[in-house]
């Protein structure tokens, strides 16, 4: 994984924004601002995987500056029913996503954890609203295998990565505390699936180098 120095990807450096990248670009990454580091700890080496596999098979590189990184809300507190004196500025937020996604229509639109998968659930107004704490590390594992499954590029395409994964049975605790190599095969696993999407739709996409 050395080579993950080598990725050009400057909205990384400067993980205060907001947001960045381009909002026309058919590939949008939803995070939670207190998380930051999941840009570089799943994301990167993930894209690392892509960008290997549609290499291979297309002799083509995705251009990753203009991918559309945007912060979500933080507080589990704020995206409960639960009312609270954030229930206003959510309310905004959500109706500027949702009308941001209704302009711009990304193709592939990638939540991390449990916090924002919710969050677009609910801008996207799915039913029923199971709530942040109904998806475990499984159930958010099952949803990104549906939407890997159910992809259509002619519509938005959720697709939600953990902050945590499970193999063997066994949950493994944060990225945080483990090395690379324990986690390689999950990320070549994710990496490979949403490549092989991409390669698929690689004439909708216009995301080329």
């Amino acid at each position: 994984m050395s080579n993950l120095a080598h990725i050009k990807y400057s909205p990384l450096v400067d993980r205060m924004k907001k947001e960045s990248g381009d909002r026309s670009n058919p590939i949008w990454l939803l995070i939670n601002p207190k998380y930051p580091a999941v840009l570089y700890d799943i994301w990167t080496p993930i894209l690392y995987e892509i960008q290997n596999i549609v290499y291979r098979k297309l002799r083509a590189r995705i251009d990753t500056e203009n991918i559309f990184i945007k912060n979500a809300v933080s507080d589990i507190g704020i995206v409960s029913k639960n009312a609270n004196n954030s229930a206003v500025d959510l309310a905004e937020e959500r109706m500027m996503l949702k009308e941001s996604l209704l302009k711009h229509q990304p193709k592939i639109l990638i939540t991390f954890g449990t916090i924002t998968y919710e969050l677009v659930r609910r801008v996207c107004e799915l039913r029923p609203e199971e709530g942040p704490n109904y998806w475990s590390t499984t159930n958010l594992g099952n949803e990104f295998e549906r939407s890997i499954a159910n992809f259509d590029i002619n519509q938005i395409n959720r697709i939600p990565l953990p902050r945590r994964v499970m193999r063997n049975d066994k949950f493994i605790e944060e990225f945080d505390d483990f090395s690379w190599e324990r986690n390689e095969a999950y990320f070549r696993e994710v990496g490979a699936k949403i490549a092989d999407r991409i390669i698929e739709n690689k004439d909708s996409l216009k995301i080329w180098i």
